[in-house]
């Protein structure tokens, strides 16, 4: 006997009744989907605010079809931290993702973030710290740590996030390496993606991307970086660069102690930073544009560099390009960058200048010797 038939699909010829099943199959599977989708931002709802930490404070949690909006969140800075908060943002929107329902780790598609405000803290022995209550591992008191021991390499990562945007940030950066109090750097319309993150290991290379206008004390201008980091491992391949840069601004990257003000100028730099176990070589071109000093002197120096000279060459054509390579193990306490990146550039602009400085060092190791008798 043949089964009973719809009298609209009677009427229909075969290839049309294949295709009104395909259909409804569809639909039907769209409805699944669409409901798994729900129930796991229900279930993200509940798991943002233990993810967030205690230091977190939240306005709203608004949950949608298709993710979770997060509303007026701030994020407290730990003791010492230079700022009130580490973090703040108007608006984050959180996309998770189906396949978190089948097993394995949490996964959250993307993470976008609105009307955002960061803070970056370089500490005074060089580490860079970065949403602390989040990407750093609370250390256990109760327990003597020890050389020996090692980090689980077998543990599970228990989040997953594919993307992080920032959309029209701004990200201040705070050095305690250079002076104190620390050195503020304001970078705003700040636009970046980061991603994937493997939490809590960050052991995968990390996609950066970065473009924004750097504040200046009388210009502004753009800062680009892009490359892949490792946030366990440090090793990275990273280019950075800063065109039009105000030179008043990062004077204290630049001057030594010895060294007399800038008044106005501009900098341009181009960075490729490679970093495999902690071996740094980063090849880099410095230009400066306009260089202008705050007072003359006839011994005074810019970058270990007499001044006249700096100015004499400067006057050809307004500019000064100085190429220069920083080297060294980061893990090596004698290792300061900051050091390095002075003495490199007073180098790199000596050897430009037709200044050298290997010539003044062994001249005045010979006078050493002399007055010794050796």
């Amino acid at each position: 006997m043949t089964p009973s038939i719809p009298a609209r699909l009677r009427n229909l010829t075969r290839t049309q009744r294949r295709l009104a099943v395909a259909g409804a199959i569809f639909l039907g599977l769209v409805l699944l989907a669409v409901i798994a989708l729900n129930i796991a931002t229900r279930q993200l709802q509940a798991q943002v605010a233990l993810a967030l930490g205690p230091r977190a404070s939240i306005g709203a949690i608004r949950p949608g079809w298709t993710g979770i909006d997060v509303l007026d969140l701030r994020i407290q800075g730990p003791a010492g931290w230079p700022v009130a908060d580490e973090l703040r943002a108007s608006r984050v929107r959180i996309t998770p993702d189906p396949r978190s329902l089948f097993g394995g780790p949490w996964r959250i598609a993307q993470v976008r973030v609105e009307g955002a405000y960061l803070a970056v803290l370089r500490t005074r022995d060089g580490k860079t710290r970065v949403l602390p209550s989040l990407l750093e591992k609370p250390q256990d008191k109760t327990k003597p740590t020890t050389p020996a021991a090692k980090p689980d390499t077998q543990a599970k990562p228990l989040l997953v996030i594919g993307r992080v945007a920032l959309d029209a940030a701004q990200v201040e950066f705070f050095d305690s390496s250079v002076r104190q109090p620390a050195l503020r750097l304001t970078i705003d319309q700040v636009d970046a993606d980061v991603g994937p993150l493997v939490l809590p290991q960050l052991d995968k290379p990390l996609q950066v991307t970065l473009d924004g206008v750097f504040k200046g004390v009388q210009r502004d201008g753009r800062i680009r970086i892009d490359g892949d980091y490792t946030v366990a491992s440090r090793d990275a391949d990273i280019r950075a660069r800063f065109n039009d840069v105000d030179l008043v601004t990062l004077q204290p990257y630049l001057l030594k102690v010895a060294d007399k003000g800038i008044k106005r100028g501009t900098l341009d730099l181009d960075l490729r930073a490679n970093v495999v176990r902690n071996q740094l070589k980063a090849p880099g071109q410095l230009t400066l544009t306009g260089l202008e000093f705050a007072s003359d002197g006839a011994l005074s120096t810019f970058a270990g560099v007499p001044r006249q000279a700096v100015l004499a060459a400067m006057s050809k054509n307004g500019k000064i390009d100085v190429k220069f390579t920083l080297e060294g193990r980061l893990d090596d306490p004698a290792f300061s960058l900051n050091e390095s990146l002075a003495t490199r550039i007073a180098s790199g602009m000596a050897e430009s200048l037709g200044v050298s400085l290997s010539g003044m060092v062994k001249g005045l190791g010979g006078m050493v010797k002399g007055l010794f008798g050796r």
